[in-house]
């Protein structure tokens, strides 16, 4: 296997809550930062050690709020990789943050660390809408932190969510007009939804009626397009040659390292597809870490279908397609054996997918259909030979 890996680094720690985060995230009130750089500096040489002779192309802060890391931590593990695997060129580094105050006194310190790529938690440039999302910065702060951004960074990228219970089309039109003015190469815009568990679940807080969310999507959609940042995902904008290349890592079905509390990783080794899943909970990680020398929790064999299932599901998100020589390639498996052909001719016919030059794309008309398509499209019968 000589494909690049990606590498995600998960730091569960954050300042507050925010209701509608259903993340692995935890207010901690104290953080031995000396022990949590030595327990993620393991964990990297343990899954190092399985995986010689491969180069990185990425590598992704991600949280929680990594900008709470102490950024010689951050420093630390990107010499850690230089030691164990190879860079490739170019190498994409990712630091996710909050635009508070405090946060953006540290960008230069990240940056002189090796982080070339902040992705920001802007989430809204409204307060009224920060405020009802239980964000701790205003708009001005979020202002001030894109500003930095832009001056200390190669790139950057910030997120917004939209779908809020009292957004109209003529409200979200004009906050994405000054989040336009504000952006870089990139941006990230995602829907509201409610997940069990949070505090909004609990709360029975109802987001923006559904018809309403989908004209939502699809202003989204084409004032983005319009202004030269076309969604390559269904949540992910950029410039043509500007996509996080982490993240295309993901939806292309290729191998990455996860470390950290809850973080997951897949993995193509000698004998197979691995699956694996650290321990979600930061103190029991922590002291499995320290007992073992790394914090796996699950570890599981994934077959050849399980491994093109997830290549479909994931694919299809892409403005690109499924790239079905390379699914094939990676599993042994064909399209045809997969999916249920007459399905899969009648969302061709009714214009939901098409393939293209050995891709299958989901259409603009098929896209907001993704998940009903791939219920029906996956069939259940398939078995090896």
């Amino acid at each position: 296997m000589t494909e690049d890996l990606a590498l995600y680094v998960h730091w569960p720690f954050c300042e507050s809550k925010c209701p509608y985060c259903d993340f692995n995230s935890h207010v901690a009130v104290t953080i031995d930062h000396v022990a949590w750089r030595d327990a993620l500096l393991a964990e990297l040489a343990h899954y190092a050690a399985e995986t010689p002779d491969r180069s990185v192309s990425s590598l992704f802060f991600g949280g929680g709020t990594p900008s709470l890391m102490a950024p010689d931590t951050v420093a630390a593990i990107i010499e850690a990789i230089d030691t164990h695997w190879c860079w490739s060129e170019m190498p994409e580094i990712t630091l996710e943050a909050n635009p508070s105050a405090a946060e953006i006194g540290s960008f230069r310190d990240f940056r002189s660390a090796g982080v070339n790529r902040l992705s920001l938690g802007v989430q809204s440039l409204n307060d009224a809408s920060l405020e009802f999302l239980g964000r701790r910065h205003d708009a001005d702060e979020a202002r001030r932190a894109l500003a930095d951004a832009a001056a200390i960074f190669e790139r950057f990228t910030f997120d917004m969510i939209y779908a809020l219970p009292h957004q109209t089309p003529d409200s979200w039109r004009a906050e994405l007009s000054d989040a336009l003015a504000l952006s870089g190469d990139h941006l990230s815009v995602y829907q509201l939804t409610i997940e069990p568990g949070t505090p909004f679940f609990r709360d029975q807080v109802a987001a923006a009626p559904e018809d309403l969310a989908a004209d939502l999507f699809d202003l989204t959609r084409e004032i983005l397009t319009d202004h030269g940042l076309a969604p390559y995902e269904v949540s992910n904008h950029a410039r043509p040659g500007c996509e996080s290349r982490h993240n295309l890592t993901y939806w292309r079905g290729g191998d990455y390292v996860g470390v950290g509390p809850g973080a997951h990783g897949r993995l193509t080794l000698a004998d197979g597809f691995v699956a694996t899943h650290q321990i979600h909970d930061p103190a029991r990680w922590l002291a499995a870490v320290s007992a073992h020398g790394h914090g796996t929790g699950k570890r599981r064999r994934l077959d050849a279908r399980e491994r093109a299932e997830e290549m479909i599901m994931t694919g299809l998100r892409l403005a690109e397609g499924l790239d079905i020589e390379r699914l094939q390639r990676r599993t042994g498996i064909s399209l045809e054996r997969l999916l249920d052909t007459v399905r899969l001719e009648q969302c061709v016919s009714g214009g939901l997918l098409e393939q293209r030059d050995a891709r299958l794309i989901a259409t603009e008309q098929g896209v907001p259909r993704l998940n009903a398509m791939l219920a029906a499209l996956l069939a259940p019968d398939y078995e090896e030979d």
